[in-house]
């Protein structure tokens, strides 16, 4: 007997250990470039290798972490140079995506906007700069989401997940180098431009906001 469609099934032990792994990797608790160890992974999450090995793989697509046949599994690296190609390549890809939501007869839903942004507050006012650093990659993907264009989609996500690894390491610098509302303020002047609906307003806030720092 075929079960209901609208019955969920619970995650998979694959999901379950990329979840977790992932979150270790943008918490800062496994460090770019540390191993990572089958058999103390596999101990820790009480799973067995088959679904620890696929959620690596899968972490590997996401460029989470790095495979090599002599060094093994590792915690993804990024270069400055990588770092500065990955902003550059999500500024072209937001300019596009702005460019195609916002015609000048276009009505768009900016709740998953708004919420992402109230997520950033709330973070700042608990002093969880991980959890502010989550909202901030949700408002960006929410914001290319206007464009309604799932394949721009699916090469995007990488990118700002990418970015996510570079943010979560530089978690402690920058909250000693900026003011904590900081990022909420100029997120919030490109949500206003965005809301204006005027592709010209949007456009030169988003150039404005691209700035070369982990907030982004």
């Amino acid at each position: 007997m075929e079960p209901d469609d609208g019955i969920l099934e619970p995650p998979s032990l694959v999901e379950l250990s990329m979840r977790r792994i992932r979150h270790e990797i943008l918490s800062g608790a496994l460090a770019p470039g540390e191993r990572l160890i089958e058999e103390q992974l596999t101990q820790r999450f009480g799973t067995s290798r088959a679904p620890l090995r696929e959620a690596l793989r899968s972490l590997g697509q996401q460029g989470l972490v790095e495979h090599s046949p002599r060094r093994g599994v590792r915690v993804a690296e990024l270069s400055p140079e990588d770092v500065n190609e990955l902003f550059g390549l999500r500024d072209v890809l937001e300019r596009y995506a702005v460019e195609t939501a916002l015609p000048p007869d276009g009505a768009h839903d900016l709740t998953a906007l708004a919420g992402a942004l109230d997520g950033m507050a709330a973070a700042v006012a608990a002093d969880d700069p991980l959890s502010e650093n989550e909202a901030h990659r949700r408002f960006h993907v929410a914001l290319v989401a206007l464009a309604g264009h799932r394949q721009l989609q699916l090469v995007y996500e990488p990118v700002i997940l990418k970015l996510q690894l570079y943010m979560a390491a530089n978690l402690r610098r920058e909250a000693e180098q900026r003011a904590p509302s900081l990022g909420v303020e100029r997120h919030q002047r490109l949500f206003d431009a965005i809301a204006s609906g005027d592709p010209a307003t949007a456009l030169s806030a988003l150039a404005r906001h691209g700035a070369r720092t982990y907030i982004g």
